[in-house]
């Protein structure tokens, strides 16, 4: 870019001072509009002799060499370097353009680790991470990238997971937690043990997909290829038509005037603006999505969402958190903190995400020497003797198996009944959470012109039922099986328009089936998921349901500017087109409608890089 920005800029100045001081002697300009013309223009004719040999014959490159060598050959020097040097500002600006484009999926691609250093005989040795195997231990020392996925043995630190999440602040990461490739240690030196080889980690996976997006090619994109195709030798007949037979046929006009108004229409008819400006506008909506976090796999999934109907959803991990969380603490007789230390003790051996929720709310440290005795109660709960106090805590069947006198609740989730020596001491509800965006969402959808909001899950029908209601969805199918899920997708998608899309989002472990069936399938919480990365159209690396509304808008948006584009682009051609071939514009409105339309459809591009997080 900067050695084509020089080149313009000094053929610029002898541009004008040939023009400015009008030297006396002709033959003195001449040479300088040449000079001007060879400074700026060699590297087109290059290109277009080499795409000759090459058999890329009808290309922009020979377009405007025909076009300017012809302008010197009818006399008009000054038209020839105007037209190569703004044909050579345009293809500045789209370098500008691309580089820009680039550099927003540019972090992404940071993401892509140098090397790994690995404890091999009690030595560091410094590696490249294909050659790390899984079990072995890395060191990530402070303001290192973390080169593979893997569990911390040492250390806790905070992590930079912004390339990959799209989220500024950094996470949080103790001993035995998850880290993945891709992240940047941030304070403190950890140690990792390796849980995947780099081919398949989640680096790995997210640089061959971000890599890989531009092959799927839109119908706009395919459009303009098989257009321009085309399109190009078809107007260099038209154009040599129009050197040729007017003067054949009409008497007293000259083969000069007719060979000016040929090179105008020639220069004109490069389809620049079109073939530049469409896929720059896909890859620019590509560029954007990443910068919130969401990979698309191709511009083709970016134009099919702008024409979605009907967004189906999974529940878990989707719209709710698919973490049970403690929801209430009702407490009798005893504090509510009583009663959570009483229930976190008695679940302390136990792993089910019950009692991890549990333990996680109590967030104290358990004296286990308190503990006497537990034994778990198939289908009932849990019988356990702490300090001395016989405690019993499980479900309704426990309390009048055990001839406990208690309060029923009516709320909806996990209720554990609690008993102490015998005593209600009170319950507590544990619950999946709805995430705090999902209600915005579902609303947002609503007013962006989303027919349908719909749930489906395999959740009981009192659970499912609740959480769509606080959603307000439009429907909601509970207690499916996969393939129930996969039928009721099938269903759907005879509801939509001809035009119509149909969207799913799911956890991408569970619905890999769905998300493969659906028009645009859309993982949430991509980040480590094998399942959802291989299934989906795109995945959006943070678990916000909100982000889904973002890449709707994104997609309509550069619909939009493609389609502004494409018919600015043409309907200013025609024109010109018109004009030229009856003389009646000049090879100067030919630059306008060649290179001007191509550097005001390549701005309009770039707006959409100017789409906030």
């Amino acid at each position: 870019m900067k050695k084509r920005g020089i080149k313009i800029l000094i053929s610029l100045m002898i541009f004008l001072i040939s023009i400015i001081i009008k030297f006396n002697n002709e033959l003195i300009n001449n040479v300088l509009f040449i000079i001007s013309y060879i400074i700026v223009g060699l590297d087109i004719l290059k290109k277009a002799i080499r795409n000759i040999f090459r058999g890329k014959i009808f290309d922009e490159n020979f377009l405007m060499s025909v076009a300017t060598i012809g302008a010197f050959g009818v006399g008009e020097f000054p038209e020839a370097v105007a037209v190569m040097l703004f044909y050579q500002i345009g293809e500045l600006f789209q370098s500008y353009a691309v580089d820009k484009s680039r550099k927003s999926i540019a972090n992404l691609m940071d993401i892509r680790p140098d090397f790994a250093n690995v404890e091999r005989n009690n030595e560091i040795v410094k590696v490249n991470p294909d050659d790390v195997k899984v079990g072995e231990i890395i060191i990530v020392k402070p303001g290192e990238k973390v080169p593979l996925d893997g569990k911390i043995v040492e250390g806790n630190t905070n992590l930079d997971t912004k390339a990959l999440t799209g989220e500024a602040l950094p996470q949080e990461i103790n001993l035995g937690e998850e880290v993945l490739s891709g992240s940047i240690n941030l304070t403190s030196l950890i140690k990792i043990e390796v849980s995947k080889e780099y081919g398949k980690s989640t680096v790995s996976k997210i640089l061959d997909l971000v890599e890989n997006a531009s092959s799927k090619k839109s119908k706009s994109e395919n459009f303009i290829s098989k257009f321009a195709r085309y399109y190009t030798p078809t107007v260099v007949i038209i154009a040599l038509a129009l050197f040729i037979v007017p003067p054949i046929i009409i008497k007293e006009t000259s083969f000069l005037d007719w060979l000016y108004r040929s090179l105008s229409f020639l220069v004109v008819s490069c389809p620049c603006a079109l073939v530049i400006s469409i896929p720059l506008s896909f890859f620019g909506g590509i560029g954007a999505a990443s910068k919130m976090g969401i990979l698309i796999k191709g511009s083709n999934y970016l134009e099919q969402l702008s024409n979605t109907e009907i967004v189906v959803f999974d529940k878990t991990g989707t719209l709710t958190e698919g973490i049970f969380e403690v929801q209430e603490i009702k407490a009798i007789g005893i504090t509510d903190e009583e009663l959570l230390k009483t229930v976190a003790y008695a679940e302390n051996y136990s792993n089910h995400p019950i009692s991890i929720s549990l333990k996680k709310a109590y967030n104290e440290k358990i004296d286990e020497k308190q503990i006497i005795k537990t034994k778990e109660l198939s289908g009932l709960g849990i019988m356990a003797t702490i300090d001395k106090q016989e405690v019993l805590v499980g479900n309704e069947k426990l309390m009048k198996e055990k001839q406990i006198n208690f309060i029923k609740c009516d709320k909806i989730g996990t209720i554990l009944y609690t008993a102490i020596d015998g005593k209600y001491a009170g319950y507590i509800l544990i619950a999946d959470k709805i995430k705090s965006d999902s209600k915005s969402t579902i609303q947002n959808l609503k007013s962006n012109n989303i027919k349908q909001t719909i749930m489906l899950t395999g959740d009981k029908k009192q659970v499912g039922e609740n959480v769509s209601n606080k959603l307000k969805l439009d429907k909601v199918y509970t207690e499916l099986l996969p393939d129930g899920k996969v039928e009721k997708v099938e269903n759907l998608l005879k509801q939509t328009s001809k035009k119509g899309k149909l969207a799913f989002v799911g956890d991408g472990i569970n619905d890999a089936p769905v998300l493969a069936l659906a028009d645009i399938g859309i993982a949430m919480g991509g980040v480590g998921s094998d399942a959802a990365i291989e299934a989906a159209d795109i995945v959006i690396m943070t678990d916000e349901p909100s982000k889904i509304v973002n890449v709707i808008k994104l997609s309509k948006k550069t619909m939009r500017i493609v389609k502004e584009n494409i018919i600015f682009a043409i309907s200013i051609k025609v024109g010109v087109l018109i004009l030229s071939a009856w003389g009646m514009s000049t090879m100067w409105e030919a630059v306008f409608a060649d290179v001007g339309v191509s550097v005001i459809a390549i701005i309009n591009a770039l707006r959409l890089l100017k789409v906030k997080k």
